[in-house]
């Protein structure tokens, strides 16, 4: 257990360590006549300086505590506030050690995840471009308008150049009649943008890494339920604080009971480790992967990527 000194400790050792150097700063100022008065005078200013050091050496390195005695320190100029341990560094890539749990809160164990995995410096810049190439690519892209040529209908002029005191028409399936062609309207094409695969690799480790320092990751020995019934999923849901959405991702393939389980929960949803995406990280604010798909993830990370 770790404590902390007040203002007024750290004043009184302040105060008492500053008059030590000015009587040391006086005394070498000072023209003393004769050898020995100098040699009595600096040896026991030279032991003053070290009762002090000392002094402060053991009120440093004892244990102070509320109720320990008052020989040792003044309870009442120690601190009553306590003390927190510092928050973790994001983006250090240092390993995380996470508990191993399951849907009935059975301890499993812990997992080591990969530091340059899970625990890489969070870009909102480059999490937007991999989200953006993501949607661009799965636009279908089969929007289409018909031209002139496509337009059902006849070729025939509707009626003569001059004379009748209207306008000229060549033909009625002009963009100006009704039901005629549209001018620059779409046609069948390809939305998708191009983005570096070693791009799209690096938003998938910050949304991961993103959700491992909100402590939004767990990680599940198995998704093992012992019925394929909606309420076995709801009554975990319900355990979790501060979850609207909840993605579960499984290993290779994903449990039938599983799957039927989830079928008909709008805010839970499920997928395999290969179909983990940026935007479905987004999309729900808690990520539950089993220990399989952890594996998978780290071992399609750490893949080479072929040029």
């Amino acid at each position: 257990m770790a404590f902390s000194f007040s203002r007024r400790a750290f004043r009184s050792l302040n105060n008492a360590f500053s008059s030590t150097l000015s009587f040391s700063n006086g005394l070498n100022g000072q023209r003393v006549v004769g050898q020995s008065v100098f040699s009595v005078e600096s040896s026991a200013l030279r032991k003053r300086n070290e009762l002090s050091i000392l002094s402060c050496q053991r009120l440093s390195t004892s244990i102070l505590t509320p109720g320990s005695s008052e020989d040792a320190f003044p309870s009442d100029l120690l601190s009553r506030k306590r003390v927190l341990t510092p928050e973790r560094t994001v983006g250090l890539c240092q390993d995380l050690v996470i508990p191993v749990t399951s849907f009935s809160n059975e301890d499993k164990g812990l997992m080591v995840l990969a530091g340059d995995i899970f625990d890489v410096p969070v870009r909102k810049d480059i999490v937007h471009r991999v989200v953006r190439w993501q949607l661009a690519k799965r636009q279908q892209g089969t929007h289409s308008t018909k031209t002139i040529s496509e337009v059902s209908g006849t070729g025939r002029k509707p009626w003569r150049q001059k004379g009748t005191g209207r306008a000229r028409h060549g033909t009625l399936r002009g963009p100006q009649f009704r039901g005629g062609a549209t001018m620059h309207g779409p046609k069948p094409r390809s939305h998708a943008i191009k983005l570096n695969k070693k791009v799209r690799r690096l938003g998938l480790k910050i949304a991961l890494s993103a959700r491992a320092a909100e402590g939004k990751l767990m990680v599940f020995e198995d998704f093992e339920i012992p019925s394929h019934k909606t309420k076995n999923i709801v009554n975990y849901y319900k355990q979790l604080e501060d979850t609207k959405k909840l993605l579960l991702v499984d290993g290779d393939t994903i449990n039938e009971k599983l799957k039927l389980a989830t079928q008909n929960i709008h805010y839970v949803n499920v997928l395999p480790s290969i179909g983990l995406n940026v935007y479905s990280i987004l999309l729900h604010d808690t990520l539950v992967m089993s220990r399989d798909a952890v594996n998978r993830i780290v071992e399609r990370m750490h893949t080479p990527i072929n040029r």
